[in-house]
């Protein structure tokens, strides 16, 4: 088998069986030369046995105890203590990975999973009621209801890059649906996977939520049992492999991925706070982060008037020398950071393009005279790189974003009412915000989930506390009267009557 080891994607290492048709994978240069670089392996690791582990939690479920609403408020209560408890350990766990500053690590990771938890608490017993639906005369007497019931065995692969957020949302998401976990965080963030393996269990039912660290050999063994769902994080190639293993046990799978999310800046927008916002939105996390915006998109004389604005706002942010800043992270690995970096010569660097190898550093770098066809182009960047390619007006800008795959989010900075319609109405994409970056991520009932490559399904508040559980169709008859019509034998008479009701 090959081994798929996609840094440049978010997720976890997998085994690659060659027997799998996966199509067209990615389009970039850098995505090749990592293919060139995968081996045929006849000394993998033989894969851990997963069966008790499973038939465990599979006990466990049937015995009813996570279907009980306070079992479940209990463990999300738990995963507020643990963010709060461990707040220290995390943002050292994250300062060790990704060199996130304490404040970042609060905004983006903590505090996120702490609030998805409450809001999901707070609201579990309405989104736990049954819904009411109206029964047709022919269904009378009788009455007809929908009621939420938990999936089963939930398998939630998370994501370096946000390796707390990625894996504990979605987690939490799935115990408030009454579900049995398996978490298995990315080996890809060493520190903050070896802190979650000791304090979930320290806070979380043990019985009911387990942790699984590990490589190829794990993840892979886990994809061969036969989830109720699988959550899986990351970049589109491993997610055909994850799909591929889940179709063998029918298993359904909600898919969050990335894409070259555009960022269109209009002459009319405001320009200051346009590149405060987007300055922010990219290089936060050292612009490791799927919803980031990946390019913009804007005509020659917007584009004077924004570089100015930008280095401006990189100073404020990070400093003359972002480097020293303990607000600007680094790369994840070194394979990384030498993807990301050969990508800066697709342009013409106006705003940094310094790099330090031993450091894993990028500068927060600009280009400008950016060609469609170039590298940084045919892939999401996922660093701190942000080329600007030239559209003369909107259409122009809608149609190079149409002629590319879907994207995870797209952003659009206008004052124009009717360019904002035009924009919301013909770009398709998971997310959308005008006049701003991100922040969507900030309201829990707005569903999270891309769109064609960029992903399948969403969660996040109520979307995620119903992707973990089956909406049941229930109806309920009563005795009497039992009409004669619908029963054989079939007569003219009952069957004008029919037609009469119907």
């Amino acid at each position: 088998m090959i081994e798929a080891r996609d840094d440049n994607e978010y997720g976890p290492s997998i085994p690659f069986p060659m027997d799998i048709s996966v199509g067209k994978i990615d389009r970039s240069k850098a995505f090749e030369t990592q293919m060139s670089e995968f081996a045929l392996q006849d000394d993998l690791p033989v894969e851990p046995d997963y069966s008790e582990l499973y038939s465990g939690l599979t006990a466990t479920f049937l015995s009813g105890k996570t279907r009980d609403l306070s079992w479940r408020r209990k463990q999300l209560e738990a995963v507020e203590r643990m963010m709060h408890e461990c707040e220290a350990d995390f943002f050292a766990a994250l300062k060790s990975d990704l060199g996130k500053s304490a404040m970042e690590s609060f905004t983006t990771e903590t505090s996120q999973v702490s609030s998805d938890a409450a809001y999901s608490r707070k609201k579990l017993n309405r989104w736990t009621r049954k819904k009411r639906v109206p029964t047709p005369i022919v269904g009378q007497p009788g009455r007809s209801w929908i009621e939420p019931e938990p999936l089963g065995i939930v398998l939630v692969i998370g994501a370096w890059n946000y390796p707390v957020q990625l894996t504990l949302a979605g987690m939490s998401a799935a115990i408030a649906a009454g579900n049995c976990v398996v978490i298995k965080p990315s080996e890809l963030a060493p520190a903050t996977s070896r802190l979650l393996k000791k304090v979930v269990p320290e806070f979380l039912d043990a019985d009911c939520v387990k942790v699984v660290e590990g490589d190829i050999p794990e993840t892979s063994a886990l994809l061969k049992l036969p989830f109720d769902h699988i959550l899986y994080t990351g970049g589109g190639h491993v997610a055909r492999i994850v799909m591929a293993a889940a179709a063998k046990n029918l298993t359904p799978v909600t898919l969050e991925l990335g894409g070259k999310s555009p960022c269109v800046v209009l002459p009319d927008a405001n320009l200051e706070a346009t590149a405060r916002r987007i300055v922010w939105g990219k290089y936060t996390n050292s612009g490791q982060t799927c919803i980031a915006p990946d390019y913009i998109l804007t005509d020659a004389d917007t584009e004077a008037l924004l570089l100015p604005l930008l280095q401006q706002n990189i100073d404020d942010m990070f400093g003359d020398d972002p480097q020293q800043s303990d607000s600007y992270g680094r790369m994840i690995n070194d394979r990384h950071f030498e993807r990301v970096s050969a990508l800066i010569a697709s342009g013409h660097t106006v705003i940094g393009g310094q790099i330090d190898s031993a450091d894993k550093y990028i500068a927060p770098t600009v280009l400008t005279d950016v060609s469609d066809d170039s590298p940084v182009m045919q892939e999401e960047i996922f660093g701190p790189v942000l080329p600007i390619v030239r559209a003369e007006n909107l259409e122009d800008a809608i149609g190079i974003i149409r002629r590319r795959d879907k994207p995870l989010s797209a952003y659009l900075f206008t004052n124009d009412n009717r360019a904002e319609r035009k924009f919301l109405d013909q770009v398709s994409c998971g997310n959308a915000c005008v006049n701003d970056v991100m922040m969507f991520m900030a309201v829990h009932e707005l569903p999270f989930g891309g769109v064609g490559p960029s992903g399948m399904g969403a969660y996040s508040g109520r979307r995620g506390f119903e992707t973990f559980s089956h909406m049941k169709s229930v109806m309920k008859r009563g005795w009497w009267p039992d009409l004669a019509v619908r029963y054989a034998p079939y007569t003219e008479k009952k069957f004008k009557f029919l037609r009469k009701i119907r």
